[in-house]
């Protein structure tokens, strides 16, 4: 049976228990109204550790002026039976009080510089402050051996491993893949606010994704390869935010280099709004 903790003081005595039985410690955060690739992250972790603690906080400073944080649906009662499945051991469940003590307004903050200025930091400002500055306080809070992130939010995965090595946080990042419908549409807890006629276009974004690396391999330069997948999804009915290919540290590629990259969207599709990508090889 999984353990519902909604005081700090509970939960660092559960995990120091765990330590002294010798037994590791794996971490899945979360902001909650989980589907199955929230799941299979508490698969990954399990994997790697005797353990695992999942983390359900809506977190307020990672929301942006337009962005509705009272909106963001909360589903906890189903969460909890979907964590117990998964084999989740402790489903942490913090109020805001008590990861932000002082307060939102006076809560000491955590920047990573470069990575988080681009693309998504560009198009929604001040966004992975607060996914850093959560995530920080989170690992803190659990203390976890290991912790597992999805490759659907490639860049905040990428953020969230640099301030690991930048702050020297004794754990390792496990990376889970991209978990989809069957039509190839990314699994997201924003998909329940489709339409059902932009359900039915939104696994555009995919096919958009898999062309840009049939085009980029087939030596296409890469600002072509750009431009022809935002015409494609404005053809679609998507107002694309970027669609673009990059090294996985973003750095911009080469035409005809070989190695690895990302092709990586976000649009929005009525009042939604989708991110996805793919990663692909090509040649050196």
């Amino acid at each position: 049976m999984i353990d519902v903790i909604s005081d700090l003081a509970r939960l660092r005595a559960r995990v120091r228990d765990w330590r002294r039985e010798g037994l590791t410690v794996g971490f899945v955060p979360t902001m909650g109204n989980l589907h199955a690739g929230h799941y299979s992250l508490v698969t990954l972790a399990r994997k790697h550790a005797d353990r695992v603690v999942s983390s359900v906080f809506v977190n307020p400073t990672q929301f942006g002026p337009s962005e509705d944080f009272t909106r963001y649906p909360r589903t906890p009662d189903a969460d909890t039976s979907g964590l117990q499945a998964a084999g989740c051991d402790v489903l942490w469940l913090p109020e805001v009080e008590a990861m932000y003590p002082f307060g939102v307004g006076l809560a000491a903050n955590v920047h990573v510089p470069g990575i988080s200025s681009v693309l998504e930091g560009e198009c929604r400002p001040g966004h992975f402050d607060g996914v850093c500055t959560v995530v920080t306080r989170l690992f803190n809070q659990v203390q976890p051996d290991v912790a597992a992130f999805g490759k659907k939010d490639f860049q905040q995965l990428a953020v969230i491993r640099q301030m690991v090595a930048d702050l020297h946080f004794p754990l390792d990042i496990l990376a889970g893949d991209i978990v989809r419908e069957t039509d190839g549409l990314a699994m997201s807890s924003r998909n329940q606010y489709l339409a059902p006629q932009d359900r039915a276009v939104a696994p555009v974004i995919h096919k958009v994704l898999q062309a840009m690396r049939d085009a980029t391999r087939a030596g296409m330069p890469r600002m072509q390869v750009e431009a022809d997948a935002a015409s494609a999804l404005r053809g679609a009915g998507f107002v694309p935010d970027y669609a673009v290919l990059r090294r996985p540290d973003f750095g911009l590629p080469v035409d005809g280099e070989g190695g690895a990259l990302v092709a990586l969207i976000a649009a929005k599709l009525g009042r939604t709004r989708l991110i996805d990508n793919i990663e692909f090889e090509l040649p050196g």
